[in-house]
């Protein structure tokens, strides 16, 4: 590398370690003490007891903690898990968060509160700890779930759940629907009848009181909440591909939404489609055809450590780059919230400065991508100040 290229890539790291990222899809930070098997359980996508055998910091991810995290509370990097949990109870939870949340350099948080949200901090506490601003994503399924264990008859179902998410989006900067994991993307596109959803709504309800659950799974429902969503105007995220074990992966391919993204198009809705591994390649070409359609690597750049460069660098393959964002996914441990920003920056840095140094980029056009990526292009999107 010759001199010059070495201070343009040094330059080029500068530019992205500084960015304000806007973290356009994440959750809470945990306010509790974590034990050692607890803390496991949150650092995978698994929902089952951890084998005897092993343990989750024997992962891309667990490797990725000791080394990055380490330093941040005070170790030297490739702690050992038990010196380095440790040093977590012996910091606390508060102080733990301090670190981590600071140490990622998040320009502002938009923080999807439908997952446990009474187990992590909210968005005002987000910001508060943090420093630094958080807005809110309202999950669909949460607020029709929300409707029907309040008490409505099928008939005003449709008219409740309408009322109620203009309600709950009032101050909200976007919207959230779980399709991906309570049927899948194999759906049928079309906005379903007044009738049907009533007739579906009836089900729901008297299987609910029956067994005194309100989780919503029929797919007349979901499409209801898709298109309700549509037409509040908010931009619409949707969990794609990776994810726990309620996902069936191969109904989660982004592709199956080709049909319904082009009969929401016309809409002027934009869809954001979060995380995509291993389908990131499939809603790159999706970001290319379609005007209204963005995606991110969320999810995936946590879960692959080392390798998320590799991840990253397949994100930018196809998509055009004004239609990429910047994602962590991050929920409860504060670890997940620093890594996310941390492997997003190093991987994004590493591969604008290859095409740099080959001379297939300039420094100037590799740092006004990186500024896309990481702020400006969620700030369009969102219609956020990030001068605030």
């Amino acid at each position: 590398m010759s001199t010059e290229a070495g201070v343009a890539a040094r330059e080029l790291e500068r530019v992205i370690e500084h960015l304000p990222l806007v973290d356009h899809h994440v959750h809470g930070a945990t306010a509790v003490p974590l034990d050692r098997t607890r803390f496991e359980t949150l650092i995978t996508e698994s929902d089952r007891p951890i084998p005897s055998f092993m343990t989750q910091f024997d992962s891309q991810i667990g490797f990725a903690i000791r080394r990055w995290c380490s330093p941040v509370l005070g170790l030297p990097p490739h702690a050992d898990p038990d010196d380095y949990l440790a040093r977590r109870a012996e910091l606390g939870t508060a102080e733990v968060n301090r670190r981590l949340l600071a140490a990622a350099r998040i320009g502002r948080w938009l923080i999807e509160t439908g997952y446990r949200g009474d187990d992590v901090l909210g968005p005002e506490r987000m910001a508060e700890v943090s420093g630094r601003p958080a807005n809110e994503v309202v999950r669909i399924e949460k607020v029709m779930e929300e409707v029907a264990s309040s008490g409505t008859t099928a008939a005003d179902f449709p008219e409740r759940f309408r009322t109620a998410l203009a309600a709950r989006t009032a101050e909200a900067v976007g919207l959230k629907s779980i399709v991906a994991y309570r049927h899948g993307f194999d759906f049928d596109p079309e906005p379903p009848s007044h009738r049907k959803v009533v007739d579906a709504a009836g089900h729901w309800l008297a299987r609910a009181a029956a067994c005194g659950e309100f989780r919503v799974d029929d797919s007349v429902l979901l499409r209801f909440g898709l298109w309700t969503g549509v037409e509040r105007g908010l931009p619409l995220q949707l969990h794609a591909g990776y994810g726990d074990p309620d996902v069936e992966l191969h109904r989660c391919d982004p592709l199956l939404l080709t049909r319904w993204l082009k009969l929401v198009e016309p809409h002027g809705v934009d869809v954001l489609l979060l995380h995509c591994y291993p389908y990131h390649r499939n809603a790159g070409y999706l970001a290319q055809v379609f005007p209204h359609v963005y995606f991110d690597v969320g999810l995936g750049v946590n879960y692959t450590g080392s390798r998320s460069d590799a991840v990253i660098a397949e994100s930018l393959e196809l998509a055009p780059f004004s239609k990429i964002l910047f994602s962590s996914d991050a929920w409860g441990p504060a670890e997940l919230h620093m890594l996310g920003a941390h492997l997003f920056r190093r991987g994004l840095a590493g591969v604008l400065r290859g095409w740099v140094d080959a001379g297939e980029w300039t420094e100037a056009d590799a740092a006004r991508v990186a500024r896309m990526i990481g702020v400006e292009n969620a700030a369009r999107v969102y219609n956020l100040d990030i001068s605030a």
